[in-house]
């Protein structure tokens, strides 16, 4: 005769495994985490707001090539830990792209950290509106 083993069904434990599962499939890929930006335009600039909580100015790198800024960063784990639970809080590499509009000033971007937020300003040049060309 067959032995049975019977175990307690445990609904949460079958949830959180179930959540796990599903976390890993919809992973952002190679990168660890990818932080909340925010995208706006005023009268003379562009502005590109990304939260950046724990980041310090020399984990942060902004670079502008070929009409496009890419935010580049990397976040380390903060606790050392033998098994998590529960990860809610993304760390690792992290990169986010943009193409700057023709309008953007490539040569006029500033950035500021601040309480763990990033600000970046693009500039508009100072001719980005319509032209009127006359004819010969």
């Amino acid at each position: 005769m067959p032995i049975v083993a019977f175990a307690r069904w445990d609904p949460l434990r079958d949830l959180l495994a179930i959540q796990h599962r599903l976390e890993r499939l919809s992973a952002p890929g190679p990168q660890g985490w990818v932080p909340a930006v925010d995208v706006c335009e005023t009268a003379d600039a562009f502005l590109i707001t990304a939260e950046l909580p724990g980041l310090t100015r020399e984990q942060i790198r902004i670079e502008l090539h070929d009409g496009r800024l890419t935010l580049h960063g990397r976040r380390d784990a903060r606790v050392a830990c033998e098994q998590y639970h529960q990860v809610e809080r993304g760390h690792g590499e992290f990169a986010r792209s943009f193409t700057l509009p023709t309008s953007a000033d490539a040569g006029a971007v500033t950035a500021d950290l601040k309480d763990g937020v990033l600000t970046i300003t693009v500039r508009k040049a100072p001719d980005a509106g319509p032209r009127r060309v006359a004819v010969s």
